[in-house]
């Protein structure tokens, strides 16, 4: 692989990470102390389903899809 294409894989990367914990982020604001998220135990099935009550940030859903878009762009044009 040439130097160039390691440094743009490793920017890219570094940006896909970024914008994986900004989205991390952004979905810890939105949950509230009673709300924790309970831990994927070996039974799937017993996952609970998001309750129709429960607010979903569209805008933030919004940009964390630009973001990866611009990341895939970005891996397709090189």
């Amino acid at each position: 692989m040439e130097p160039n294409q390691e440094e743009q894989r490793v920017a890219a990367n570094q940006e896909f990470i970024q914008s994986l914990n900004l989205l991390e982020d952004i979905l810890q604001q939105n949950i509230t102390p009673k709300e924790e998220v309970p831990l994927v135990e070996s039974q799937p099935e017993e996952i609970a389903e998001v309750e129709p009550d429960d607010k979903i940030d569209l805008a933030a859903w919004e940009d964390a899809v630009a973001d990866i878009e611009r990341y895939l762009e970005g891996k397709t044009s090189t």
